[in-house]
């Protein structure tokens, strides 16, 4: 499946800064080179529209793919809004805890809480991450996936997370006879987030932060390491570390096995580049790698039959093999996604700038 941009294949759709198809060109020396052309341009097209719209730049601004990207981010600040109501609900009766947030003890006869833990931020600080994390990585990986399937891997992601958490804390307290594992609320968007930055390191791993520079596919093996040397000098934090942990293995094993292809009839994602092991230092992969194919062969119901061919399955459906076209296709998905979001940004600016300089010229 192919997603093109506004500016690849029409560069005169939105305002022509002498970017010519380029989003991330320099307006002031494009102007410079084309300034002949580009004013001759912008005359003729505001000559059509009349000289009354020449203040209106809203034309310039309702790109198709604005609006495109503005309707695929409903999704996440729908659940947004769900994560504030959320807060609000146990802010304003705190016995709703007892029926929301995941209790051990209570949650055989509230098995909804396996569903709804994951939704309620119990701390202003939590549900103000929480949404930063949601709509800054959402506006990534929404429009790569699609509204349904990035619904789903949330949906997933949260319920088998709780799950775990509950199996995990049920041992405990069998292991250490301590009554507090069984009537301690865990709640909290903490997993998903945690396996949103397992998709990011799957969309664009080369991608490097500006500030840090540090590369996309050591976000999630950076956020387990801090989290747990947090957990040890504040013992508060130790109750998401395991949400943390499982959300992040969860949605691993969701893109790695289990994500469907739309553009193909196969699911998950068996590259190298995201293998269980990549999660580790390179020293280290030698010593994680047999490991893991043990439990892949567990998830998978046999070994390959061809090292050749590789090709993994699970429950009977094939996945594909480890084809360098459909893993480039991928990162190219993430990269088109990543790219429109700046430069729509980046034409943003640069209009706003271009209409304080009429404003300024008109003024004097």
């Amino acid at each position: 499946m192919s997603r093109s941009f506004v500016a690849e294949q029409s560069p005169t759709v939105c305002f022509d800064f002498g970017l010519q198809g380029n989003p991330f060109a320099n307006p002031s020396s494009s102007a410079s080179s084309h300034s002949q052309g580009k004013a001759n341009g912008c005359a003729d097209r505001l000559a059509t529209f009349g000289h009354g719209l020449n203040h209106d730049l809203s034309v310039f601004n309702c790109c198709p793919n604005d609006l495109l990207m503005s309707q695929r981010l409903l999704l996440c600040k729908g659940l947004a809004v769900v994560l504030v109501a959320g807060h609000i609900v146990v802010q304003l009766l705190p016995s709703a805890v007892t029926y929301l947030a995941l209790i051990p003890a209570r949650t055989i006869p509230f098995a909804w809480n396996l569903i709804t833990a994951g939704y309620i931020e119990q701390s202003t600080y939590g549900v103000v991450i929480s949404i930063l994390g949601l709509l800054f990585m959402g506006k990534l990986l929404e429009p790569i996936w699609g509204s349904k399937e990035f619904l789903k891997f949330i949906f997933v992601v949260n319920f088998l997370t709780s799950v775990c958490v509950f199996i995990t804390t049920i041992a405990l307290y069998y292991i250490t006879t301590q009554e507090h594992y069984l009537y301690m609320p865990l709640s909290g968007f903490q997993g998903v987030l945690s396996a949103f930055l397992v998709g990011v390191k799957q969309s664009v791993p080369d991608q490097e932060l500006s500030l840090l520079r540090i590369k996309a596919k050591w976000l999630p093996s950076i956020m387990l390491l801090l989290s747990i040397a947090i957990s040890f000098f504040t013992p508060e934090s130790a109750t998401y570390l395991p949400i943390l942990i499982f959300g992040t293995y969860i949605g691993w094993l969701y893109l790695r096995y289990l994500q469907r292809k739309p553009e193909t009839k196969f699911r998950g994602d068996p590259s190298e580049d995201f293998a269980f092991s990549t999660f580790f230092p390179e020293f280290l992969r030698p010593v994680i790698d047999p490991i893991a194919s043990i439990f892949h062969r567990m998830l998978c119901g046999r070994s390959e039959a061809s090292t050749e061919a590789r090709g993994y399955t699970l429950g009977g459906a094939p996945l594909p093999a480890s084809d360098p076209i459909e893993a480039s296709r991928r990162r190219e998905r993430g990269a088109r996604a990543l790219e429109e979001r700046l430069a729509a940004e980046r034409l943003g600016a640069a209009q706003g700038s271009e209409e304080s300089r009429r404003d300024g010229n008109d003024n004097v």
